[in-house]
């Protein structure tokens, strides 16, 4: 099929991991500045400013954490907090229905996974197609192939 992605291929929503990142580090840096700039603060004080903006930062940097990694074997969904490994035989279904926040993975053992390295939020269209390009990718890998022997 020449419509696939080659593999392996990225899916992550790029726009809101760049403007998580970049809130971040604006964050950081703004708080940081602040606490240095006021002489009436003392050292702890100081570095109470500076940790609650590492914190804030690192926030929304767990954010911007999530993508779906389609490699020839499977698919690696990482979310905000987590990592699983998943073999193409066990994605059935690659769902994004409208106003469902990210897409999810109807899986062989009948749970459902949500994959929020692929959502809609700033960039629509972009998700719309990424969510395609995986279910193309999950639907040509999974089928039996006529080269397998059938029983």
């Amino acid at each position: 099929m020449s419509d696939l992605p080659p593999l392996p291929v990225t899916f992550r929503p790029s726009r809101t991991r760049a403007v998580l990142l970049t809130a971040g580090v604006a964050i950081f840096v703004v708080i940081t500045t602040v606490a240095m700039l006021l002489e009436q603060l003392s050292p702890g004080e100081r570095l109470s400013f500076v940790f609650t903006a590492a914190l804030l930062a690192g926030v929304l940097f767990l954010l911007s954490r999530p993508k779906v990694v389609a490699d020839e074997s499977g698919v690696t969904v990482v979310n905000i907090a987590g990592r699983r490994r998943l073999d193409w035989a066990e994605i059935i279904q690659v769902n994004l229905r409208p106003g469902d926040p990210w897409v999810f993975l109807n899986l062989s053992d009948g749970t459902s996974l949500p994959a929020l390295g692929i959502q809609p939020g700033i960039a629509k269209q972009h998700a719309i197609a990424d969510a395609r390009a995986l279910r193309a990718l999950a639907e040509a890998r999974s089928a039996p192939r006529p080269d397998e022997d059938q029983v």
